[in-house]
């Protein structure tokens, strides 16, 4: 065995010994393909009204490293709020998104996230209709925590729009499963 087959032989060893290692030390991060179903408490600024609605949305998604997944998530609104005689309402959502983990050892992995929605927002007031129908930069943070070995729970905080007069924040609940 010549010197170049040593080296690669021992680098193969230790590429394999670190992937083990890897393995049992991001214990929370899973790995592989997931889908999930959230509901998320959706809180409307627009101008002086303050509304809380909610929305059921589903998410797929891929875990590129322990440390990065990549999703796509759509959803629309279950739940509208009427304040002082004007309608609220979120009609429908999607987006694609970056959660940036920090696995360890425990069950729980905290994440941030960012990316970009596209949302409709509804206001309605004596049969008049106004509709703000936009994209924008959305970040938040959350925790997923590992239940069973594919089975997890998250909760979780976004901003999903913030233009012109409407911001869009939202705290939801929600269930994962990886395949």
């Amino acid at each position: 065995m010549n010197n170049y087959s040593k080296a690669a032989f021992v680098i193969a060893g230790l590429v394999a010994a670190g992937s083990a290692g890897a393995q049992d030390m991001y214990k929370s991060g899973m790995g592989g393909v997931y889908a999930g179903l959230n509901y998320t408490f959706m809180m409307l600024d627009d101008n002086d009204l303050d509304a809380d609605v909610g929305t059921l949305s589903g998410k797929v998604g891929v875990d590129a490293t322990p440390f990065l997944s990549l999703e796509g998530r759509a959803g629309f609104g279950v739940d509208d709020d009427t304040i002082s005689g004007v309608d609220l309402s979120v009609d429908n959502f999607f987006g694609g998104y970056a959660n940036i983990k920090l696995p360890n050892e425990s069950p729980v992995t905290p994440y941030a996230v960012i990316g970009f929605t596209r949302i409709e927002a509804e206001a309605k007031f004596l049969g008049n209709k106004v509709t703000d129908d936009d994209s924008d930069l959305s970040y938040g943070v959350g925790l997923n925590m590992k239940f069973q070995q594919n089975l997890s729970g998250n909760l979780e905080y976004m901003r999903y729009y913030d233009d012109d007069n409407l911001t869009v924040d939202g705290l939801g609940l929600g269930i994962q499963v990886n395949f």
